[in-house]
């Protein structure tokens, strides 16, 4: 990352640091806290019954739900979906899980994100990864932001935020005016009730289920028991992300737009998606460390993070971020990939644990991938010069 993005994102960060720091230990936040880390072990070790239940719960609500081992499978049944509706235009809303599989690069059709900071990266082309989980244009200051709009969509706005914003807002409306698919990711997914949540400052995730079919991706970590608990994860989210108790709206889907309003007959698709499927994706998450499936997405421990705050989304894997990202990335794609991810950049100094609500124990898990990816030949070729040199020198030089 450049210079100037480097410092306006820290700048970002700190306007984070101070709105979280000054509720975050209040009782209120405390108890949720607690709460959240209760219900993601109890969710974690019951994963597979959990799976179970939402499955049965998604088809009672009316809910297609498949199952995708990895990005392959997902991508497919995107495909399958789109092929479907003649898609000619996706209307998309902001999911790490979507960056995960990597949906816009392999599809063939135009997908226009409906959150203003993916949409701003978007519209960049080059050089456009996302900085944080709900902030990803926190690195570009207004004038960059009125340069790329102004170049990409022959616009003449001025650096002014609401006039950026208003003129953005209204070519999104207009391209999505014939869009008859929407997609996205989810926050939490209730196995009780076949609920999913999400939550957004927006109102863009409206516009995305609205549209006749909605596909929602999602892992299969973001299953927790009730919806109780998939709101509180939501609202712990919300505090750590943006110092805000709560986000503007949380959409709860439990099933497609219907109405029962003439002789009591159902009816489907009254203004919103007349058809919701949800594919529940694994890409790896079976196989990792129980603590990785903790994470809930707000991005804390990357705010708190020397080495991200020097370097940037360098360190992490996709829309993953910071040394979080590099112990899925193992996962995700293979012991190479979270090499290259920044394995090694990681100082271990244990901040991200220290300001992650669920105390995850990132530095020991990437420290304990150091040792494994040793082992197999991934390593600094500075450190293994050194090696040899001890071997055969008993010396490190």
């Amino acid at each position: 990352m450049k210079s100037n993005e480097l410092e306006t994102m820290r700048k970002s960060f700190n306007t984070v640091k101070n709105r979280s720091n000054s509720i975050k230990d209040s009782p209120s936040s405390k108890r949720l806290i607690k709460l959240v880390q209760k219900v993601k072990k109890y969710s974690i070790e019951h994963k597979n019954e959990l799976f179970d239940e939402i499955c049965k719960s998604f088809r009672r609500n009316d809910i297609d739900v498949k199952f995708a081992k990895n990005s392959k499978d997902a991508l497919s049944y995107i495909d399958d979906l789109l092929n479907e509706y003649d898609a000619k235009v996706i209307a998309k809303a902001k999911s790490n899980t979507l960056g995960e599989i990597n949906l816009k690069d392999h599809l063939n059709i135009e997908v226009i994100e409906t959150d203003l900071g993916d949409r701003i990266l978007q519209l960049k082309k080059t050089d456009n990864k996302p900085v944080h989980p709900t902030g990803p244009a926190s690195h570009l200051n207004v004038r960059e932001i009125a340069k790329i709009v102004n170049g990409s969509l022959d616009a003449n706005v001025h650096e002014n935020p609401r006039e950026i914003m208003e003129f953005v807002r209204i070519d999104v409306l207009k391209r999505l005016e014939n869009a008859r698919v929407g997609i996205s990711g989810a926050n939490a997914i209730a196995a009780e009730e076949g609920s999913i949540v999400m939550a957004h400052n927006e109102g863009n995730i409206s516009i995305v289920s609205l549209k006749d079919l909605h596909i929602i991706v999602v892992g299969i970590d973001k299953i927790v028991p009730t919806l109780e608990d998939a709101i509180s994860v939501v609202k712990l989210e919300a505090l750590f992300a943006t110092g805000n108790y709560v986000t503007s709206y949380m959409n709860v889907i439990s099933g497609p737009s219907k109405t029962a309003d003439i002789e009591k007959k159902l009816l489907k698709n009254m203004y919103g998606a007349e058809r919701v499927v949800v594919i529940l994706l694994d890409n790896g998450r079976s196989e990792a460390i129980e603590e990785c499936l903790y994470c809930i997405g707000c991005g804390n421990c990357i705010v708190h993070c020397p080495v991200y705050n020097s370097v940037g989304n360098e360190f992490g894997f996709n829309n993953y971020l910071g040394g979080r990202g590099v112990a899925m990335s193992k996962f995700i794609e293979d012991d190479e990939t979270c090499f290259n991810s920044g394995l090694y950049m990681c100082t271990l100094c244990g901040l991200c644990t220290l300001n992650c609500p669920l105390s995850i124990p990132t530095n020991e898990i990437l420290e304990n991938m150091r040792k494994l990816s040793t082992d197999i030949g991934f390593y600094p070729k500075a450190h293994g010069k050194i090696k040899d040199n001890v071997s055969q020198n008993n010396s490190p030089y």
